[in-house]
């Protein structure tokens, strides 16, 4: 029998929920803008000049739609291009700044109009903490603590009065600071010594003024590079708050040839599946290496580059990295949201690359024009999660098999939020096979709601906006013990559970 004959398999759910312990850290939920592509200019910022309605330069449709998703923080100027920004380039009057060519990403003229006072005005508005990534790469230590200096006290210094002149009087709040990036790579092709001790230099010199206390982030590893995460915990732990690490979900595997966003088949539908649970295996060898030096868990690991990786869109620039969002991207960021919530005694941020208009954006533009991702909606069912407490859940299903491919056909998360209530986040993997799943549980109420499409690449486009969209989930019922719920193919569904 072959499996589009079998029209749906069984699993058993069982949560403990008198085992309830880590709190699932907000930032978790983070997001990250770079100085790429339609990232920021158009994405983000139009100019307090533009027809599109904004406030201060930021669009107000883009902003509105941010602050729904209760963003906790946001990651800036970079990854790469953060290792060629020079602060001081992006303020005061903009008519002066200083242009720079962005030679990571398409080797165009970067205007430096989007500065510091326009991010922190973004975070205030969005309602997220600001988390700045200083260059290591092409700038100097002097550079790094000016730039804190510049934002953080409230005292007589000549940084202060640099931004006081600048139209700002009392300071910013700067909570995270990171200490470079991908310094193994475009951050300056270190070896993990050599940057353990600029990590250590550097820090040195991130201050906290005024009452502000700066966490600081050292750069982590690229994927399963276990040796950075041993020298920089070996030699740096003592002197950092967190210690990031990136890894991207490409269906080839391939960076020369990653697979097209929106045209593919099952085969590319899982391989990317299985690129993006290899998270969960990649944080816990990076965890382990941390325990040996940081037993009690002092240094967060922060994911601060995490996503879908394709080729580009065709016909657009390929250093813009711009690319469409279809339902098997929802499936990846719900898959990563919950391996996420069961390493969150470690787990203290993740950012998804990127917020607009790259990568796996939450949000596109186009022109006046704004739309929704699947993504993004699964970042809006899922923020029922943020700082509540993780709850054990033990899933028995069969397998979701295709070639020689195995995953889960069912994967989930669930959380207790303090006040009695229970969210139970859970992913069909299966783009073929629906599941009947008994929760063996007994709830008072159940309600919830249900993302999903007809087709594994269906999207949102300007001219159908809302293809992809969630809805009230109602295929459950109860007996005396358990809940049982009918979950259809390639479907993430969040319940509330009372």
């Amino acid at each position: 029998m072959s499996r589009t004959e079998i029209a749906k398999v069984e699993g058993t759910i069982r949560l403990a929920t008198g085992h309830a312990s880590n709190r699932i850290h907000p930032n978790i939920y983070g997001h990250f803008a770079e100085h790429l592509g339609r990232g920021i200019y158009e994405g983000l910022w139009v100019g307090d000049n533009s027809r599109i309605p904004n406030t201060r330069g930021l669009r107000n449709d883009v902003v509105a739609a941010l602050k729904r998703l209760q963003v906790p923080v946001l990651r800036w100027p970079g990854g790469c291009f953060a290792d060629e920004y020079h602060w001081q380039h992006g303020i005061g009057p903009r008519e002066g700044r200083p242009q720079m060519i962005n030679t990571h990403w398409g080797g165009v003229v970067e205007s430096n109009q989007f500065g510091t006072h326009e991010f922190m005005d973004l975070c205030e508005q969005i309602g997220a903490a600001p988390y700045v990534c200083g260059n290591v790469g092409s700038g100097s230590v002097e550079e790094t603590t000016q730039w804190v200096e510049y934002m953080t006290p409230s005292s007589d210094t000549p940084m202060v009065r640099l931004r006081q002149r600048n139209g700002r009087a009392e300071p910013w709040r700067l909570p995270y600071f990171g200490v470079g990036n991908e310094s193994w790579g475009c951050g300056g092709n270190m070896r993990p010594e050599h940057y353990a001790d600029n990590f250590r230099r550097y820090n040195t010199f991130v201050k906290n003024y005024s009452g502000n206390r700066v966490e600081r982030i050292a750069c982590g590893a690229s994927g399963d590079d276990i040796r950075w995460t041993e020298v920089l915990m070996r030699e740096a732990s003592s002197q950092m708050n967190g210690l990031s690490l990136h890894w991207y979900s490409l269906p080839t595997g391939n960076w020369s040839l990653k697979g097209s966003a929106t045209q593919f088949g099952e085969e590319e539908w899982c391989s990317t599946l299985v690129q993006t649970m290899k998270m969960d295996e990649l944080l816990s060898k990076h965890q382990l290496e941390m325990d040996r030096y940081d037993p009690e868990r002092k240094v967060g690991l922060v994911i601060d580059e995490w996503g879908t990786w394709y080729d580009v869109e065709p016909g657009t620039n390929p250093g813009f990295l711009y690319q469409q969002n279809t339902l098997r991207d929802a499936i990846a960021a719900a898959i990563n949201f919950n391996i996420f919530h069961k390493h969150s005694n470690r787990v203290t941020m993740a950012n998804i690359a990127q917020m607009v208009n790259v990568l796996q954006a939450v949000i596109l533009t186009e022109e006046d024009r704004m739309l929704l991702t699947p993504t993004y909606h699964v970042f809006d069912m899922y923020r029922v999660h943020q700082g509540a407490t993780s709850v054990p859940v033990t899933i028995e299903a069969p397998e979701y098999r295709f070639s020689s491919r195995t995953l889960p056909i069912l994967h989930g998360s669930a959380s207790h939020d303090g006040a009695g209530c229970i969210h139970l986040s859970l992913v069909n993997l299966d783009p073929i096979r629906g599941i009947n799943v008994r929760v063996l549980h007994s709830f008072i109420r159940v309600s919830g709601q249900i993302l999903t499409g007809g087709a594994m690449n269906a999207m949102n486009t300007f001219s159908s906006p809302s293809e992809v969209a969630p809805v009230p989930f109602f295929d459950f019922r109860q007996t005396n013990d358990a809940l049982l719920l009918e979950l259809p193919p390639k479907s993430v569904t969040v319940l509330e559970l009372l």
